[in-house]
């Protein structure tokens, strides 16, 4: 059985993208693999952009979440936490390097490629049926008390 990070440390999570409980969301899940934080997820066709191929909207929603559980993964590594701090996405950016089609499952994989602090700086990408369709990168932080997302994960 994999131990997916959503249900593992955000069981009542809301996100649109990756939120367990929200019933009309997307409900990505990600688990840790190596250094890697990975997922494999099934369109529909009401994520269409064009017949046969994946809206960018929902692209983008799914690298944002998939980057911020593998920075909130990476930080919980590299402070020696028992749970992910709760973080957000400061800085992102989605290349489309050709369209997506939905007739295949998406794999998505993420990784810090480096942690400063309370900042953990991801690249990953999107594949579909064994091409690179697009990739992401983001700067995203943990935030402290006092701010609404805080207690995100819990």
């Amino acid at each position: 059985m994999v131990d997916y990070l959503q249900d593992t440390y955000a069981p009542n999570g809301v996100c649109f993208g990756c939120g367990p409980k929200n019933e009309l969301g997307l409900r990505l899940k990600s688990a840790p693999s190596g250094e890697s934080v990975v997922a494999d997820w099934t369109p529909r066709k009401e994520h269409t952009a064009f017949e046969g191929y994946g809206s960018g909207g929902i692209i983008s929603v799914l690298m944002d979440c998939h980057g911020n559980w593998a920075a909130a993964y990476a930080l919980m590594k590299a402070r020696m936490l028992p749970a992910p701090p709760g973080t957000v996405t400061a800085e992102y950016t989605v290349r489309f390097l050709k369209p997506s089609p939905i007739d295949k499952p998406w794999h998505l994989a993420a990784r810090a490629t480096k942690v400063e602090g309370d900042r953990a700086y991801v690249s990953g990408e999107l594949e579909v049926g064994g091409a690179v369709t697009a990739t992401m990168t983001g700067l995203f932080v943990a935030v402290r008390e006092g701010h609404p997302a805080f207690g995100r994960w819990r």
